[in-house]
């Protein structure tokens, strides 16, 4: 499952990108909104990952991202100046979380894993399950 993340932080963004393929995710490391949109026609996200800035400066941009079914949008501020920054009314009730990254980058993938897992659990995931074969 991709994992998208959106910002200008390459170090930390790379970062991220790591810790997420070693968990069996596949992250898209990208710079804009715009280009977080192309990489999730492609292939819908499980989790969308953008810098707290970037998401105040566009304000709903970041809900026309294509999630998969399930899938969710992180917000993180990587500075302390990034963390004074309100998120935006219209996504404060689509955010699942907001985190404080490196910081925090223990909980983004365990977020993700969470997420990923509740996916496949409720049959949300894009991978077909044939139904179990009932015997009597």
């Amino acid at each position: 499952m991709n994992v998208i993340l959106v910002g200008a932080d390459d170090a930390l963004l790379e970062g991220l990108a790591q810790s997420f393929a070693a968990s069996g995710l596949t992250p898209h490391v990208v710079g804009t909104l715009y280009e977080a949109c192309e990489v999730a026609a492609d292939a819908a996200p499980i989790m969308v990952v953008i810098d707290r800035s970037i998401a105040a400066k566009s304000g709903g941009d970041a809900l026309s991202i294509q999630l998969a079914p399930g899938g969710s949008i992180v917000l993180y501020a990587g500075s302390a100046h990034d963390e004074t920054i309100a998120t935006p009314s219209i996504l404060q009730r689509s955010v699942l979380a907001e985190l404080s990254l490196p910081l925090e980058r223990h909980r983004l993938v365990a977020l993700a894993t969470h997420v990923r897992e509740r996916a496949i659990t409720t049959g949300r995931d894009s991978v077909f399950h044939p139904p179990l074969e009932v015997r009597l």
